[in-house]
């Protein structure tokens, strides 16, 4: 099955634990080390957001650090894809195609290349949270900043560090307001 009809599968059993006037607003994927396939759906009501993460069977995760672990992995992923290469690829592979025709300088190829090799890493969506997603973003990343003569620190790694305390927010808030009780 694909990921996609996965996604519209387990929106379906989501919607069975949707409040009164709750609608399921989104579902991630991710593959935490932990075990299997887990599902975090995002409910809205209004300005409302509510939480709940279901196994690979529709049944609501209740593990608390699983929880917490699947949390993590959608969001740096998330900050991954959007802030990999400065977050806008096709504009940067425009202005490198547009300066290879007027000025063809040295490791203009190679920094094309690094472009598309990033945007493969990232593909499109939907796509599952994983480590090994992370690692080929990243790499992908630190690939294209040395080609564009990156020497000292690394504007990626810079947006994943600055990016912890947002997931950390974002885990609490799924923690507070989680359809079901953790354990």
């Amino acid at each position: 099955m694909a990921l996609s009809e996965d996604i519209e599968r387990v929106a379906a059993e989501a919607a069975v634990h949707a409040a009164e006037d709750e609608a399921v607003a989104g579902v991630l994927a991710a593959e935490p080390l932990s075990e299997g396939r887990v599902f975090l759906c995002a409910f809205e009501k209004g300005e409302d957001i509510s939480w709940l993460a279901l196994d690979e069977s529709g049944k609501p995760v209740t593990a608390r650090e699983r929880v917490r672990e699947v949390v993590s992995l959608v969001a740096l992923c998330e900050v991954a894809e959007e802030s990999a290469g400065g977050g806008e690829l096709d504009d940067l592979l425009s202005k490198l195609v547009a300066l290879r025709v007027t000025e063809n300088p040295p490791g203009i190829d190679e920094a094309e290349e690094a472009v598309l090799a990033l945007q493969r890493a990232i593909g499109s969506p939907p796509r599952v949270a994983t480590l090994a997603y992370l690692d080929e973003v990243g790499s992908a990343a630190k690939r294209l900043e040395s080609a564009l003569g990156g020497t000292s620190g690394s504007p990626f790694a810079d947006a994943m560090q600055a990016a912890a305390g947002a997931v950390q927010a974002l885990t609490a808030d799924v923690e507070a307001t989680y359809k079901t009780e953790l354990v």
